[in-house]
């Protein structure tokens, strides 16, 4: 096989004077500080929300609908779009007309409201991610929109919509500002190239999804529930009342996973490892340099016969990430490797389980523990049926704790608990205490010197 390696084998604002042409200002064109309207296409974008809304009232109480709808006469619905439909299609032009965007040497400022005007101002040093999306009637009308992950914000902000060259010249241009370069080379830099390092199959992921125990558990329950409903109340009808939206939200789950990570492929560029995926809605997302806190390779039971994993990150600023869907063990582990430059994942059976005197405290889990400490990073292990391994780089702990239930001073064993910079927690469980005190002492150290060593985290365009 030739090409990138597949999963099937290895390998208070100051006004700006002025004002961009309708629909945006590429990259190449675009000044600092001139401020950008988005595509004439965007009051669409949320054309579709009144007749969502009428729907849903009709699915909720379908008794009621239909007397309005019946008692309503043509006459009476004319009228009513003559007046809803201008005034919404105003509000929608108006609310395009008053967003704009610029960019300046620091940030990235977007104005926006109609009756409560509301001006963002977004940090490119805090920039986490930025991400070109195109749902499918984007992908039809050619154009796109572009996520902004900020640190420490709990939504993402997000230009909707651009066309495809506007949003990726935009994307090129604030990552290179981002990135130190002046305004006049962050224009010249453009997008930088990528390589891909690894694409799945749809074949592999159908199998993999497959081999998921989850993926069985709700149409078990959409079988199981109605079965006893009606052998409890002896009514088919409501039998199939239940089965109706228990099969749809199983089928829903199935569906919109394959839909969502089909064409799944990780690439490399300066900017960070990319994630291209999606059937309908196609996404490019970037994973930024130095921002991971932690990566976990997963293992269902079901996957260890085909040596299948998935790799999740965590992710500063933001929420748990997927980084792999599914791909052999020695694939997923160069891609991590690419993640955490310098790092080597250590084989599960090196990392060494608690004391046999753990099993007082956890009689079967204990022997899915594990806990190895290189160079570089934190390792631990845990789970029987689901098996996971986590790796945590020193630089990227924010602080170690020790913790003792008093079953555990009873056997002699502790907990060692790592934090990091994504608030989250990995535990190496039932640690001899002896060893866990000598290692909360030395992985502090070993956080201080890896901090003071590590390089800053800076997006590059080079």
């Amino acid at each position: 096989m030739t090409g990138p390696a597949s999963v099937g084998s290895a390998p208070s604002d100051p006004e700006i004077p002025e004002t961009a042409p309708e629909g945006g200002t590429s990259g190449a064109e675009g000044t600092a500080g001139v401020e950008r309207r988005l595509h004439p296409l965007t009051p669409l974008r949320r054309a579709w929300a009144p007749v969502a809304a009428v729907a849903g009232w009709a699915a909720h109480d379908p008794g009621q609908a239909h007397r309005w709808f019946s008692e309503l006469t043509s006459a009476t619905l004319m009228a009513g779009m003559a007046v809803i439909v201008p005034l919404v299609a105003g509000y929608a032009l108006l609310s395009w007309w008053v967003t704009r965007f610029s960019v300046s040497d620091t940030e990235l400022r977007i104005r926006s409201g109609v009756l409560f005007r509301r001006t963002a101002h977004i940090r490119l040093e805090r920039l986490q991610a930025i991400d070109v999306g195109r749902p499918l009637p984007a992908r039809l009308t050619g154009v796109a929109k572009l996520r902004l992950d900020v640190v420490g914000a709990d939504a993402k902000d997000e230009l909707a919509y651009l066309t495809v060259g506007d949003a990726r010249a935009l994307r090129a241009e604030l990552l290179a500002r981002a990135a130190g370069f002046t305004p006049e080379a962050a224009r010249e830099v453009g997008e930088a190239p990528a390589v891909d390092l690894l694409r799945v199959p749809p074949g592999v992921l159908v199998r993999s999804m497959l081999l998921t125990a989850g993926t069985w558990v709700m149409p078990a329950a959409a079988v199981a529930v109605p079965a006893l409903v009606w052998w409890i109340g002896g009514s088919v009808w409501t039998a199939l009342a239940t089965a109706l939206p228990m099969a749809g939200a199983a089928g829903a789950r199935t569906v919109g996973r394959f839909l969502g990570e089909y064409g799944w492929t990780v690439g490399e560029s300066p900017d960070g490892l990319r994630v291209d995926r999606g059937l309908l809605d196609r996404a490019h997302e970037t994973v930024p340099p130095g921002r991971v806190q932690a990566v976990r390779l997963v293992q269902p039971a079901l996957w260890r016969r085909p040596d299948w994993v998935r790799v999740e990150l965590d992710v500063a600023g933001s929420e748990d990430s997927l980084l792999v869907p599914v791909a052999p063990r020695r694939v997923a582990e160069a891609v991590v490797e690419r993640v955490l430059p310098g790092v080597t994942v250590p084989a599960r059976s090196a990392l060494p389980g608690p004391p046999r005197r753990a099993a007082w405290c956890a009689p079967v889990r204990w022997r899915g523990y594990g806990l190895t400490v290189t160079d570089s990073v934190f390792a631990v292990r845990d789970g029987l049926l689901r098996r996971r391994v986590t790796l945590v780089p020193h630089a990227k702990v924010q602080s170690v704790r020790l913790t003792q239930a008093p079953w555990q001073r009873a056997a002699g064993v502790a907990d060692l608990r790592v934090d990091t910079g994504a608030n989250t927690t990995v535990t190496a469980r039932l640690r001899d205490r002896g060893e866990a005190g000598r290692l909360l002492w030395e992985q502090a150290e070993r956080s201080r010197t890896g901090r003071r060593l590590a390089p800053p985290d800076r997006w590059s365009t080079a």
